[in-house]
């Protein structure tokens, strides 16, 4: 009897695991089929979403200035130069300058914009005291898509254009769609201009690098002139400065005539009023 309990205990949940399987493959298939039926309602939506939408790169400029102070100027232009050629930039402009107070390079460096702050760090890690830093970023990307955008549109006008010189019957037709077709290329290849100058100024950081040797300072005392010799200047000054004055008053004798007449006259009524205020 017990055994037969058993066997029937044991049928009974082999039926009712069944059921659950049964159960849980239908809830899967039927999910499943739910899944691939909203997979294919929206693929088409979702394929044309990701065609519309596109990434877009910003567009920084990097550019900075460092000037620094070193105790030897050509060890250090040396290393500086080597450091650009590791970083695959290139010095755009060089220049040299020497003068009592001290020596200097003044270099404009052009380097990858990915490794522009790699390349300062390694300016900064140098041996030189850096004295001045500044650093700015531009994000020109609006400018960027703008310009496309123009340039994309005037490709599209020149290609209307061109067709219709095609169709064109007249010549008066000819003339005016070749004009405009020349105006719209000058204008193309001046915005295609602009846009690689862009690309470059994005694509290679520009950094105004001066590198600075300052000479110790030295007072050296004014050499003052020999006596005999101060003597003599101080004689020639006032004679040449009196031949001067003569020849001033030799160019303007006009004037002195008329000076010298009103001062006559000035000095005759000064006197003649004495005379009556004494007889008073």
């Amino acid at each position: 009897m017990k055994q037969i309990i058993q066997l029937v205990f044991i049928a009974l949940l082999v039926v009712s695991c069944d059921n659950y399987n049964q159960r849980q493959v239908v809830t899967e298939m039927t999910s499943l089929s739910t899944l691939k039926r909203v997979d294919k309602n929206n693929l088409s939506q979702i394929i044309k979403d990701a065609e519309k939408t596109k990434v877009i790169k910003k567009k920084i400029i990097k550019d900075g200035s460092i000037d620094i102070t070193v105790n030897d100027l050509e060890k250090t232009k040396t290393e500086v130069d080597a450091l650009v050629t590791r970083f695959g930039g290139y010095c755009d402009n060089e220049k040299f300058y020497k003068n009592e107070f001290g020596t200097s390079y003044h270099l404009k460096i052009r380097i990858p914009c990915s490794k522009f702050e790699s390349f300062i760090a390694n300016i900064q890690n140098g041996k030189g005291e850096i004295t001045s830093k500044e650093i700015s970023a531009r994000d020109v990307t609006d400018q960027f898509i703008d310009m496309e955008t123009r340039l994309a549109n005037k490709q599209n006008y020149l290609t209307r254009y061109q067709e219709l010189l095609k169709k064109a019957n007249s010549i008066k037709e000819i003339l005016d769609i070749q004009e405009k077709i020349r105006v719209l290329g000058e204008e193309i290849e001046s915005t295609t201009g602009q846009l690689k100058y862009l690309n470059d100024l994005v694509d290679f950081s520009t950094l105004e690098l001066t590198i600075n040797l300052v000479k110790d300072y030295k007072y050296i005392p004014a050499q003052r002139m020999k006596f005999m010799d101060n003597l003599k200047q101080s004689f020639s000054r006032g004679w040449y400065g009196f031949i001067d004055f003569l020849f001033f008053l030799l160019s303007n004798w006009v004037f002195v005539i008329i000076l010298a007449v009103l001062v006559y006259y000035w000095i005759k009524y000064r006197k003649r009023r004495k005379i009556q205020k004494q007889k008073v």
